[in-house]
């Protein structure tokens, strides 16, 4: 074997299946580079490296991190392996052109059946090699992989048999590092691929449509007996292309999926998802090639049509309007002007900005010259998990987004942004769009009290927060307030009509419901109630630093909802503060400007790389 330094290696696909082969390539010691789209998570990558986590255990950092395709081409790689959906593809062989050379041989380490033809077609059979991958992981965050369970071994070989020499090399070096895989001819090769594509045909689709883990699935009798006859349709299949199985394998597949446990297959996690899916490379294949030799695969059938009637593409392909005004009706709720058609904006750049708090997620579009024209918000918990996408793909359909931004508690997981930032500079960007120069920001929300230092050019002096206790927040407020039973949207006009001045004497969210009952008990009203509870969480605010002789800024969900707090605030510090407009989307709008910034930024730079190259 080739000494394994000097073997460079490039993977494209940053799923559970390439994060494990760059790090089992790398610990077999070759120079890996890895192609990173997403900043969230290159960015989290080139500072941690690579994790995984249950049947495989490892933390790997690499030195070779690109944000394309293309830039790859520095390395004069030996080996490219392709670790994508198969719909994805097409577009990633196109860039990956550009890296051919005399010595490249490309890699399929994707499931599905004729997945390799996109390669073929462009590099040729001759240079093109299969992996039949057998472990499967989920993604549990930006540079983590758990991995869920190995059936060993994984297969690997040549198309066309032609490049044997390097299938091997590829399996002795994975063997090395105890990721057993073997090297098989082109026709064991294919009786694999259609194996697996069987197992994953017979489970992920049904997993998907009812939401059910592999685990859950073989647990149940009936459902087993479905599994069997949907494999029973690819075998019948199988063999009018001259694919033989063993005897027992049927056997053999039940077996292998029952070892799948609490893991949802990939199709399924992207149909739950509300993300495009595999199924035509999957049952789709089994569907087109029984109708090329007149078996009914009737199961199999099923369920390629029910995965794309419950994906919103196939719904917006199939059912004209249908779709499409579900669109229109979230994106006129969410519009600033609502005498201003969505259709005003079309041809107009626009920019997003997602504020994942921890108790509402807010979206804010903002249109070329930085002016808001689009804001709507979800419980980030929300019962409906197709709400964030719903709300997403409403929003691009809409408007011609070029770029985005995430910022919030969840920014490091949600990894359809361009970009993330922290909601201090969020904060202090959707504010400074309005009121520029030194100001004092205080942000009350979900989970904490933030009070930010601007200086003359809008940027952060320092920050303060609460300590970690929620005291004060809106979650606590929330919790006090329906353990005294006021509604939340009376509760700022009942403190106005009160004098108390009293307030609770514990900041814990126990103890303080308990004083609140005491409260109750002693035959307070609930306007005095309301107004002590308030003058709790002014206190709270007054502990924290505010710099005099400088405008104060509120924003934040709460003071959205409680505009007497302001009133109370304004007494204690002795100065007005005033409410920013729409205190609530402050900080998405904030990330929707720095959406635009990196934008422009981009261009600017792909601008003047491009006038450098006209010159050359």
């Amino acid at each position: 074997m080739s000494n394994a330094n000097n073997i460079k290696v490039g993977i494209i696909g940053m799923g559970p299946v390439g994060m494990t082969l760059a790090v089992q390539l790398r610990k077999a010691g070759c120079d890996v580079a890895v192609c990173i789209r997403n900043e969230v998570k290159y960015n989290k990558i080139k500072s941690e490296g690579i994790i995984l986590e249950n049947v495989i255990e490892s933390k790997t950092k690499f030195t070779h991190l690109y944000r394309s395709i293309s830039e790859m081409a520095e390395l004069d790689l030996d080996y490219l392996f392709f670790a994508l959906k198969s719909y994805q593809t097409s577009e990633a062989v196109d860039e990956a052109e550009i890296l051919n050379s005399q010595k490249l041989t490309v890699v399929s380490a994707q499931n599905g059946i004729d997945v390799e033809d996109f390669l073929t077609a462009s590099f040729g059979e001759s240079k093109t090699l299969r992996m039949v991958v057998n472990y499967a992981g989920n993604i549990s965050s930006p540079n983590t992989v758990r991995v869920s369970f190995f059936n060993p071994p994984n297969y690997i070989g040549s198309i066309d048999d032609s490049k044997m020499e390097h299938a091997e090399i590829i399996a002795e070096l994975l063997n090395n590092v105890g990721l057993a895989t073997k090297s098989v001819d082109s026709f064991e090769l294919l009786r694999r691929s259609w194996e697996k594509t069987i197992l994953n045909a017979s489970l992920s689709p049904l997993c998907g449509v009812g939401r059910l883990t592999m685990g859950e699935a073989m647990a149940d009798a009936d459902t087993v007996e479905l599994i069997e006859q949907i494999i029973n349709e690819g075998i019948d299949v199988a063999e009018k292309e001259k694919i033989r199985f063993q005897d027992n394998f049927l056997r053999h597949c039940l077996r292998y999926l029952k070892k799948g446990g609490d893991h949802f297959p990939s199709l399924a996690g992207d149909l739950i998802n509300n993300r495009q899916t595999e199924i035509d490379y999957f049952n789709g294949k089994i569907v087109e090639y029984g109708k090329k030799h007149y078996v009914r695969t009737t199961l199999n059938l099923a369920f390629t049509n029910t995965v794309k009637a419950m994906t919103n593409k196939n719904i917006i392909a199939k059912i004209p309007g249908v779709a499409g005004d579900f669109n229109k009706r979230i994106v006129q709720k969410g519009m600033v002007d609502k005498n201003r058609a969505p259709i005003y904006y079309k041809g107009h750049e626009c920019f997003l900005g997602i504020d994942l708090g921890s108790a509402y997620t807010k979206f804010s579009v903002i249109d070329e010259k930085g002016y808001p024209i689009f804001r709507y918000q979800l419980q980030t918990l929300s019962k409906d998990r197709h709400a964030m996408q719903n709300i997403l793909r409403a929003i691009n359909a809409e408007f011609d987004i070029k770029y985005s931004c995430a910022t919030g508690y969840g920014r490091k997981v949600f990894l359809q942004a361009d970009v993330s930032k922290t909601e201090i500079n969020c904060a202090v960007a959707g504010v400074s769009k309005y009121f520029p120069g030194e100001k004092n920001i205080i942000d009350i929300g979900g989970e904490d009290i933030k009070i930010i230092r601007c200086d003359k050019e809008n940027h952060i002096g320092n920050f303060y927060m609460n300590d970690k206790c929620s005291a004060g927040t809106g979650s606590f407020l929330t919790e006090i307030a329906e353990r005294a039973e006021i509604g939340i949207s009376e509760m700022s006009s009942l403190a106005e009509h009160s004098a108390y001045d009293k307030e609770l004497n514990s900041f814990c969210t126990v103890f303080a419901k308990t004083e609140i009952m005491k409260w109750i008990m002693d035959g307070m009203s609930i306007q005095d109630i309301s107004r002590g509870i308030y003058i709790s969480i002014v206190n709270k605010v007054a502990k924290m630093r505010l710099d005099p002789g400088i405008p104060t800024l509120m924003i934040g969900g709460v003071i959205a909802h409680h505009p007497y707090l302001k009133t109370l605030l304004n007494t204690k510090f002795n100065k007005e503060i005033e409410i920013v407009d729409a205190p609530q989307y402050v900080v998405s709008l904030g990330a929707s400007l720095i959406a635009q910034k990196y934008y422009n930024k981009k261009t600017s730079t792909d601008s003047i790389i491009n006038e450098e190259s006209a010159v050359s």
